[in-house]
């Protein structure tokens, strides 16, 4: 599973990346990127369609009705 983060200044990105750390959660910075620069230039448009309100967004569990999704 892929997770994409943009943190908003750098203080946010260090509280971001020590909590990983604690954690022991493996992850990827930009350098590291799994993503090609297409994707990554994708999620950054998304970001900016969803900040301007051109997206909607639904909780987990809408999506879970929609798609009926039954747990296990």
């Amino acid at each position: 599973m892929s997770i994409v983060v943009n943190p908003h200044n750098k203080q946010e990105e260090l509280a971001l990346l020590a909590f990983l750390d604690r954690r022991k959660y493996e992850y990827a910075r930009d350098e590291d990127s799994v993503l090609s620069k297409e994707q990554q230039l994708e999620v950054l448009e998304r970001d900016r369609q969803y900040e301007a309100g051109e997206t909607e967004s639904f909780t987990l569990n809408e999506i879970i009705a929609h798609f009926d999704i039954k747990e296990k």
